[in-house]
């Protein structure tokens, strides 16, 4: 076993894609086995041992046993003088032992993971159901959502204003207001999301 790791670090030192300041890049090196890169078949090619090891003749053809190889990798990259693979690291591990922090094939799942919420605020809506849309049902009806909307109904109120018991009308708005949102809090903040993005301190 020490024979073919020392001739396995031999061939990945002499492809410089597969190292940086003397080091194997163990991630380059894995990522090149699962997207079968000539380059690293080439050199493993080069080495009976390595061939014999990871490669098997069928039909005269010699097919390239990825999984055995980035298992073979992935171990003693971790534990360099043990064969456990579980002796330096905690973690969930598929059925095969790999850590599910390596796997691409772990997402985070929730319901409505593929929806986008309606929302809305007024108090004819307070009874009603929320309203999750589709991306691939209703693509119209998100499209409706997302697009900018004209908010109507401003008002100023400062100390004045509230003194006199009368809003004063709005000319403009300043990044300096506060603003008091009602209605679809959920549809006004996506507009102005343009405008105050990264700006507003929570």
């Amino acid at each position: 076993m020490q024979n073919l790791l020392d001739d396995l670090t031999e061939v990945l030192q002499a492809e410089q894609a597969f190292i940086s300041d003397g080091a194997i890049l163990k991630n380059a090196v894995v990522e090149a086995a699962l997207n079968m890169d000539p380059r690293l078949l080439e050199i493993l090619m080069q080495s009976d041992t390595l061939k014999a090891h990871f490669f098997t003749e069928v039909a005269g053809t010699q097919v390239f046993d990825k999984v055995k190889f980035q298992d073979f990798v992935s171990n003693k990259a971790f534990l360099p003088d043990s064969y456990t693979a579980f002796k330096n690291r905690i973690g969930l591990t598929d059925r095969r032992g790999d850590y599910l922090s390596q796997s691409r094939d772990v997402v985070l799942a929730w319901p409505y993971r593929d929806c986008v919420l309606e929302g809305a605020m007024t108090k004819e809506d307070r009874g009603r159901d929320e309203v999750f849309w589709n991306t691939t049902l209703a693509p119209d009806d998100i499209t409706r959502l997302f697009e900018p909307k004209v908010l109507t109904g401003w008002e100023r109120w400062d100390a004045e204003a509230v003194a006199e018991g009368q809003p004063k009308p709005v000319r403009q708005v300043s990044e300096n207001d506060n603003l008091l949102i009602k209605g679809n809090n959920l549809l006004a903040l996506h507009s102005l999301k343009v405008r105050y993005a990264g700006k507003v301190k929570l």
